[in-house]
């Protein structure tokens, strides 16, 4: 990926810049003369560094307004001096005056402060050189110098999204079954309910429960067991519909989210998740086999249910209290439908 770079100046302004700058193959520039659209342009695609030509309106606004931003300090933000009157000061008043600009461009929100003098068209074809070229003006070599420190915080920038999108990723997955946790649920549960009362589109969901699940971890062991959950979720996984997301809620427990999906249709993914489940047995090895059957709850958004999906959830629950109280093996929804079922768990080795 290029380094971005967000130029805050004329055309005139980069064209005095080191030829490094406008690298293509490594650089990707952009110049942007108005305050209003430099800052949009920041917020909606941050660059890596900012270059601002001092002697622009607005410029310290920029740098100060960047400074405010928590989100964004991450952007290295040089300021070139390059106003007429200040370049003469600087050489009337001497180092100490210049380090007391250098502070007050500092605290106004710039991470490096250069002084710039442009060159007339002449000079600067003569300073078209290579980047460790002696010929390169002291500023220039200062600038590519800071360059280079924003590139630095850039990268480790971008190393430490990767590092917390890898840490978010593990901490709402589910070890055993490689699904999203309950963790994740919770996150994701209030967006969906957002999204579908915003686009006007129906929101449902099913929990379901594997009859019996105690017995196997009794009968065969806990290691039995996990294997058991991992091949049910990949079961499940497999056969579900590309808006539907599953969970793994607890335990043996699973909730599945059914984007733009109606009562009626969300009683159809369940049964048919549910024969899924029953009709063939889970190899866990070479010598055992082991049938489940799967109770479910399901239920669909309603107006008056909470922005959280609490009461959402708590409604498929009760539903699947219903299917457990019911005999297992089943479905019931908000219509109190139930599935054909046998009740029992069902255990066969080979």
């Amino acid at each position: 990926m290029k380094i971005s770079i967000l130029v805050f100046g004329s055309d005139n302004f980069l064209a005095t810049l080191p030829d490094q700058i406008r690298d293509t193959t490594a650089f990707s520039v952009e110049v942007i003369t108005n305050l209003s659209q430099a800052v949009s342009r920041i917020q909606i695609t941050p660059p890596d560094i900012l270059i601002v030509q001092a002697s622009l309106d607005d410029s310290m606004e920029l740098c100060c307004w960047l400074k405010e931003q928590t989100k964004l300090s991450w952007i290295y933000c040089i300021l070139l001096e390059d106003r007429p009157q200040l370049l003469v000061d600087k050489s009337k008043y001497g180092w100490e005056w210049e380090l007391e600009m250098t502070s007050i461009a500092l605290r106004q929100g710039a991470d490096a402060y250069i002084w710039h003098e442009t060159l007339d068209a002449t000079s600067l074809q003569q300073e078209k050189t290579d980047f460790n070229s002696a010929e390169l003006t002291a500023s220039q070599r200062l600038l590519l110098a800071q360059l280079t420190v924003g590139l630095r915080k850039a990268q480790k920038y971008r190393d430490l999204i990767r590092t917390n999108d890898l840490l978010s990723a593990i901490a709402l997955a589910d070890s055993l079954t490689e699904l999203s946790n309950r963790r994740a649920l919770e996150w994701d549960l209030p967006r969906q309910i957002q999204k579908a009362r915003t686009n006007g589109t129906p929101l449902s969901l099913i929990i379901l429960d594997v009859d019996y699940f105690k017995k196997v971890n009794d009968s065969y062991g806990h290691l039995v067991g996990d294997r058991l959950l991992q091949l049910l979720s990949n079961r499940l996984r497999h056969n579900l519909r590309y808006q539907d997301t599953p969970f793994r809620y607890g335990g043996e427990e699973f909730v599945i989210l059914l984007g733009n999906t109606t009562c009626d249709e969300a009683f159809v993914v369940a049964r048919r998740l549910n024969r899924l489940v029953g009709e063939q047995a889970f190899t866990i090895n070479s010598q055992l086999s082991i049938n489940v059957t799967i109770s479910l709850g399901t239920a669909c958004l309603r107006t008056e249910d909470d922005a959280n999906g609490i009461s959402l959830l708590h409604r498929a629950d009760q539903n699947l209290l219903q299917a457990k109280a019911a005999g297992r093996n089943r479905v019931m929804g908000c219509e109190n439908y139930f599935s054909q079922s046998t009740s029992h768990l069902r255990v066969a080795s080979s």
